[in-house]
C-alpha cells in the first residue's frame, strides 16, 4: 500500500529529511528544490522575508503556483511591503501573508509600548514564532533562504533537515551558496530585491531591530544591533 503525503508520519519525515539531506548536499538549489516539490506537492511551501525574492523564483520554477509565506509583523519598511506585493505580481507564486492574534497597538495596550526594546525575544515570539507555527500547520516541509555564509550560527545549515521544533522538514536550497551567487542569480533573472539592499542594509527585518551594516560587519550584523540576539526564533 502506498503511502500518501497527508498519511506520513513524523519519524516517515524525519528519516525522509535525513537521508535527502546526505543525498541532495551537492545538488543544485533548483534540483533540491524539484524534489520538495515532487515529494510534497501542496504540503510544501516557502517562507520569505521579502529581503529578496530569490527561493521565492527558484520555487515558481520548480512547482509554479508554489505557496509562498510572508510574516506581516506589523514592524516592516514600506520597502518591504511593496517588495511582496510586487513579488504577487510578477511572479506564478501564491503569496500568503500571516499576521500576528495581536494588532500593534494591541500588544502594547497588553504589554506596554516598544516591547521590541525591552524583551525582543518576547516580541519575536509574538509576532513572528507564534504566527508561523500556525501557518505551517497545513504542510509536511518549508523552504527558506539561510546560507551558510551569512552568520556563524547558520555555518552548519543543512540543504535539507528536521524541524525538530515544528516536527516538519525544512529545505535551505541556497545553504551552500554565498552571497556572490545570490548576486549572480538576481542579475542573471531579474528577480526582485528589497530597495533596502542598496542603500546600506545587509539583511533586511523589523524597522525598529534593523540598521544599515558597516564595512567588515557579517550581513546578520544590522540585526538587533548592540544584543547577543542574533536570530528571531524562526531558525532555532
Amino acid at each position: 500500500m502506498t503511502t500518501t503525503q497527508d498519511e506520513r508520519g513524523t519519524d516517515d519525515l524525519e528519516a525522509l529529511a535525513e537521508q535527502a539531506g546526505r543525498d541532495l548536499e551537492d545538488a543544485s538549489a533548483l534540483e533540491i528544490l524539484r524534489w520538495a516539490a515532487g515529494t510534497f506537492g501542496k504540503r510544501f511551501c516557502v517562507t520569505s522575508s521579502m529581503e529578496d525574492a530569490v527561493v521565492a523564483h527558484l520555487a515558481s520554477r520548480a512547482m509554479p503556483g508554489v505557496d509562498v509565506v510572508f510574516l506581516d509583523t506589523g514592524y516592516h519598511f514600506p520597502e518591504t511591503i511593496g517588495t511582496r506585493d510586487a513579488v504577487e505580481a510578477v511572479m506564478d507564486v501564491n503569496v500568503i501573508t500571516l499576521t500576528p492574534r495581536q494588532t500593534v497597538a494591541e500588544q502594547d495596550a497588553e504589554y506596554g509600548p516598544k516591547l521590541h526594546d525591552r524583551d525582543p525575544d518576547l516580541c519575536c515570539k509574538l509576532r513572528k514564532v507564534q504566527p508561523l507555527q500556525e501557518g505551517l500547520t497545513g504542510y509536511d516541509a518549508w523552504a527558506t533562504g539561510l546560507r551558510r555564509d551569512e552568520s556563524p550560527t547558520r555555518a552548519n545549515t543543512p540543504v535539507v533537515g528536521w524541524d525538530e521544533k515544528r516536527q516538519k522538514v525544512k529545505v535551505s536550497p541556497i545553504a551552500r551558496w554565498t552571497q556572490d551567487d545570490v548576486d549572480a542569480y538576481v542579475a542573471e533573472h531579474g528577480v526582485l530585491t528589497n530597495p533596502l539592499l542598496m542603500d546600506g542594509y545587509a539583511s533586511v527585518g523589523c524597522a525598529p531591530c534593523t540598521r544599515r551594516v558597516l564595512a567588515g560587519e557579517d550581513a546578520r550584523a544590522g540585526r538587533w544591533a548592540g544584543r547577543a540576539k542574533t536570530e528571531c526564533g524562526l531558525h532555532g
